[in-house]
């Protein structure tokens, strides 16, 4: 029941005083997953960060391309397909190429990411909304 009212939630409303800029989306090759995405943008949301929905299927450059367009903070990447998880290392070669790289907080989580897979990339990882948000809290507070 508890999961059905996750997803019934209204949309929170935009912080008025954003603590950060979180440029959100599937990584291309998950067409399907946005459950997942949606309950962590919302949680975001709700912890005051303003998100930005890049919605599903999203490719690696688009991630960095818009994370410049909205001087994002923070990435977060919902990996839930194993052909989204193959393409972690173009995202990282985008990061890179947009001179990102070490300059805006990388989080991912989804089903077919673990913490050795976000450490090969340089990024945080998370199991759960609550240790997203979290997570995203504490980088935001390390990086000022």
């Amino acid at each position: 029941m508890s999961f059905l009212k996750a997803m019934m939630e209204k949309e929170p409303p935009e912080p008025e005083n954003p603590i950060g800029t979180v440029a959100i989306g599937n990584l291309e090759g998950d067409r399907a997953h946005d459950t997942a995405r949606e309950m962590v943008r919302k949680a975001l949301k709700r912890a005051q960060f303003k998100t930005v929905n890049l919605g599903k299927d999203v490719p690696a450059a688009v991630f960095a391309s818009k994370a410049k367009e909205v001087n994002a903070d923070i990435i977060a990447v919902s990996v839930n397909t194993i052909p989204a998880k193959n393409n972690l290392a173009k995202l990282d070669e985008a990061l890179k190429a947009s001179e990102l790289k070490g300059k805006v907080i990388l989080m991912i989580g989804g089903a077919a990411v673990n913490k050795e897979d976000a450490e090969a990339i340089g990024a945080l990882y998370g199991k759960s909304k609550e240790e997203g948000v979290e997570i995203a809290k504490k980088a935001i507070a390390e990086k000022k």
